[in-house]
């Protein structure tokens, strides 16, 4: 609930008025998008960085995408675990901080010379190579004996749990050369106890590297986190609703997903067709045995929103509604286009997850095709709501997410990691129509210019709260976009340059939040730091 802040009547109609003070902001930028002279954004000094911008500017979030490491199609949404972290993400900088890696070993790998793109291709080559010689040190007890315990604590504390199963899933994927799990022989794809067990005895090291890759990601992780709290920024992350069906959750328990006796599954995610998609959206992941979760008392998804809670102060709940009801597309189908409504578990699982774990800090994406039934549903879970601008000015048809129909509870972005950039969507993708409308509306002038004036109107909304993206805060065009749903290939690949961040942009920002009551009072007052981000200069 909002503050309530009690100031001098100016006259004798009124008593108090209310003050809003719990309004925020923050940028949505994924890890792989930082700079790095070593291919892709990191856990490192440039993360750091980041939130030091972000406290400069007055904002309290840094929202990131998923951090599980990805598969075919370089999808954060497609991980082959929801505990895992993506090795990419591992810093080799404070590798050789440890003395892990000598100085000159990265400079034998080539990660690619493109500084505005990730090439995940030279990450799938060459990222483990690197990480395996950091593993060669730690295997031949070459560092301080308190690392050593350090990684003996941590398999202790995880292996059960998760670890284990995890490291072995990805130790047969390696023998097998990346072929997802339901192509490995019977015996390893049926989880066949001794064969599992006779494996694990004869890749003892290669399952301990990946235990020893997941040490380093949650120390480095755990690092960062601290950071940010400190900086009194909060990380805002990204639930998945679907895993992927090449994952380890799928491979330990397919029960729990809609499977046949072949464990093939039956139904796949996906969403209808729609005016972006003319055969609907096909993507393909096993869908849930809801029945069987209910059975368990929704055990598995508990311990999955306990474990992200491990990793952020916030939580994104990604395809909302396909918890009301989910779009099922029959197994083998090249479209979405022959799938049909079935009802999800909707309050049952929040109501087991709430008495479980309490009221958490989460937000509902609800976007895409929504009917009474998931409005209602997610107004009785009290979630947020998520509101994107750009679908806003269809002058045809008065939306919801116009700023005079917005609501408090909400989360408001201009555009997502799915949508243009705003230079994008003006280049490219809106109508005349659509920007006549947005200019009219918003007030938009060449002075302030289009992008910081739609940023300008998300943040002067009553939404409490506002998520920027770091492309827009640059005023990129499409060549920076982060997705393009239903497309493989040149996606989530973007990376922002060395110089951009600069003291300058972060006092416009800065400035924009504080005009639009998302800086807290004690904030507001504070002097900015002055200069950790100085303007580069010009040649």
């Amino acid at each position: 609930m909002s503050e309530k802040v009690l100031m001098p009547a100016e006259d004798d109609r009124f008593n108090y008025k209310e003050i809003r003070s719990d309004r925020k902001s923050g940028v949505l930028l994924h890890i792989t998008s930082l700079p790095s002279p070593y291919g892709i954004g990191t856990m490192g000094a440039a993360a750091r960085d980041f939130i030091d911008f972000l406290a400069e500017a007055g904002q309290s979030y840094w929202q990131i995408l998923p951090i599980g490491p990805t598969g075919f199609g370089d999808s954060p949404y497609q991980s082959f675990s929801t505990r895992s972290g993506n090795p990419y993400l591992i810093d080799i900088d404070l590798l050789i901080k440890e003395d892990l890696l000598e100085h000159n070993e990265p400079l034998e790998f080539d990660f690619g010379s493109d500084e505005e793109k990730v090439d995940f291709s030279l990450m799938w080559k060459n990222r483990l190579n690197l990480l395996r010689l950091a593993w060669e040190r730690m295997h031949q007890k070459k560092v301080p004996s308190a690392l050593l315990q350090e990684f003996e604590d941590f398999k202790t504390a995880e292996c059960e749990d998760w670890l284990e199963d995890y490291a072995i899933f990805m130790s047969i994927k390696n023998e097998y050369g990346g072929a997802p799990w339901n192509e490995w022989p019977d015996a390893l794809k049926l989880r066949n106890p001794v064969h599992l067990a006779e494996f694990a005895e004869t890749h003892k090291e290669e399952i301990e590297f990946r235990e020893f890759l997941q040490f380093i990601f949650f120390r480095q992780w755990e690092g960062l986190h601290s950071y940010a709290r400190n900086a009194g920024i909060e990380i805002m992350g990204d639930l998945p609703i679907y895993v992927a069906g090449d994952s380890v959750e799928v491979w330990t328990e397919p029960e729990l997903f809609q499977m046949d006796d072949d464990l093939n599954p039956t139904f796949v995610s996906g969403t209808p067709p729609d005016d972006y998609a003319d055969g609907g959206q096909l993507w393909g992941s096993p869908l849930f045995k809801w029945e069987a979760h209910e059975e368990e008392g929704f055990a598995w998804w508990i311990e999955r929103v306990r474990f992200q809670m491990r990793f952020y102060d916030m939580l994104r709940l990604d395809h909302f509604r396909g918890f009301e009801s989910y779009w099922a597309v029959p197994y083998g189908d090249p479209t979405a286009r022959r799938g049909q409504w079935v009802q999800g578990p909707a309050d049952k699982l929040f109501d087991a997850i709430k008495e479980e774990l309490g009221d958490l800090p989460m937000f509902a994406e609800d976007l895409g095709y929504m009917t009474k039934e998931v409005s209602d549903f997610r107004e009785r879970t009290g979630f947020p709501s998520m509101k994107v601008m750009q679908f806003a000015f269809n002058p045809n048809d008065l939306s919801d997410y116009l700023p005079h129909n917005m609501v408090e509870n909400a989360v408001l972005y201009t555009g997502t990691h799915d949508n243009d950039t705003i230079l994008g969507w003006k280049e490219e993708e809106a109508s005349q129509e659509e920007l006549v409308f947005a200019k009219k509306y918003l007030g938009l002038n060449k002075e302030e210019g289009f992008v910081w004036g739609m940023m300008r109107g998300a943040a002067t909304t009553v939404a409490k709260t506002v998520i920027f993206q770091m492309q827009d805060l640059l005023e990129l065009d499409n060549s920076a976009r982060m997705n393009v749903p239903a497309t493989l290939g040149g996606n989530w690949d973007w990376r922002m340059k060395s110089d951009a961040l600069n003291s300058e942009l972060a006092q416009k920002l800065r400035e924009l939040t504080r005009i639009s009551g998302r800086i807290t009072a004690k904030e507001a007052v504070k002097v900015p730091p002055s200069a950790k981000h100085k303007k580069p200069e010009t040649v």
